[in-house]
């Protein structure tokens, strides 16, 4: 029997289960229990993170690409930049950085911040990217980014995170609301680009956790 994790977000105890029964002794009697399965670790991991809404009806089975779908990716610009997030809970202990592409060598770093999630840091990640960037006159250097999500909140230069401001993530929201001053202030004209995770592997900015 293939291998399967169990997310649960709404539960008696929430987190990602190896065990159907255990994820089952969280949900019973739980009212509005939110969970599902997932037949790939690292992306009931990545859920767990994130919400239950985004993967409502959304197939969790895992599909691994052949050699000629890979091939249809191409292979990724190494002469760019990259930026990924690191989150610990959903809210929970949160970072983020910036690398290059080519060489993984570290060009910034940002956290850990106490409470918050990963798309806030993918969407932090990106706007600092693309600030520090401009700082070095890389006006055309693209920026890579796993994140559909953060990559469409910088495009509407609006985080629309559904985190709760109170005295933990303060912080954040201060972060948050000068990243959307800068994105309305700062036309750009770097390209922001998809990591293809499924084709080229983990992104170079990835902390490595999974």
């Amino acid at each position: 029997m293939a291998k399967k994790y169990y997310v649960v977000w709404e539960g008696k105890k929430r987190g990602v289960f190896k065990s159907w029964n255990v994820c089952k002794k969280s949900i019973d009697g739980f009212p509005g229990a939110k969970y599902k399965s997932f037949a790939d670790k690292e992306l009931a991991e990545k859920a767990f993170k994130e919400t239950y809404e985004q993967y409502k009806g959304v197939s969790t089975k895992k599909k691994e690409l052949s050699a000629q779908e890979k091939k249809a990716y191409g292979k990724p610009l190494l002469n760019t930049i990259a930026v990924d997030a690191a989150c610990s809970g959903n809210p929970g202990r949160m970072e983020y950085r910036g690398v290059a592409t080519g060489t993984a060598t570290q060009l910034f770093i940002q956290g850990p911040y106490t409470s918050g999630t990963n798309n806030v840091g993918e969407f932090l990640a990106l706007v600092h990217g693309l600030a520090w960037l401009q700082q070095k006159k890389e006006l055309t250097l693209p920026i890579y980014s796993d994140s559909r999500i953060a990559i469409s909140w910088v495009k509407q230069r609006k985080c629309k995170t559904k985190l709760v401001l109170n005295k933990d993530t303060a912080i954040l929201f201060d972060l948050i609301k000068r990243a959307e001053i800068w994105l309305k202030n700062n036309p750009y004209k770097n390209p922001i680009l998809k990591w293809e995770t499924k084709a080229w592997g983990e992104i170079p900015a990835d902390f490595g956790r999974k």
